[in-house]
């Protein structure tokens, strides 16, 4: 290693905040998998601050979700990132959340993220068909959602998520 090299990669770790217990391996590697720092976020800045974000949802926090607003989606625009922060909810769904109100708040994001103008053309994939793509790999989550919690929150977002999806609840 280089004397030039040295900082860079204390930087590195000085920026990769420590590993929690808290999210799934699976989930960790869908993070690891988005290069952040290269994506512009809604707000105008590098979406690598996103990260904290994305480990709170991860982590459980509802609060989390509702941050995403404004930098991965906007009223009815998604942003750069929303694609990259939707593959990291769908791990966190198939993670399986226990807790009713990081599952209510995970699929609120989903159903937010679907419910945009869709920026796609005849022959490509916008942001809205990457994350609507990532989102249908949920399908069958949705559906258990649906069945086993009626009348709930997550309940109403799980079907509107299948609604909008075009498939059968």
């Amino acid at each position: 290693m280089t004397e030039s090299e040295r900082p860079q990669r204390a930087l590195r770790r000085q920026s990769d905040p420590a590993r929690s217990p808290l999210v799934p391996d699976s989930v960790e590697a869908e993070i690891r998998r988005h290069d952040w720092d290269a994506m512009e976020c809604g707000c105008g800045r590098s979406a690598g601050h996103l990260v904290g974000a994305v480990r709170d949802a991860a982590e459980g926090h509802p609060s989390a979700f509702r941050a995403l607003e404004g930098h991965v989606f906007f009223g009815e625009d998604l942003k750069p990132p929303a694609p990259a922060a939707c593959g990291v909810l769908m791990a966190v769904w198939s993670a399986g959340p226990p807790r009713q109100s990081t599952r209510e708040a995970l699929l609120w994001t989903l159903l937010a993220l679907l419910c945009t103008v869709d920026d796609g053309g005849t022959h490509e994939a916008g942001l809205h068909g990457q994350c609507a793509a990532f989102i249908r790999t949920g399908t069958e989550g949705f559906r258990r959602e649906l069945a086993t919690a009626p009348g709930s929150g997550a309940a109403a977002y799980a079907e509107g998520i299948l609604e909008i999806l075009g498939v059968r609840a």
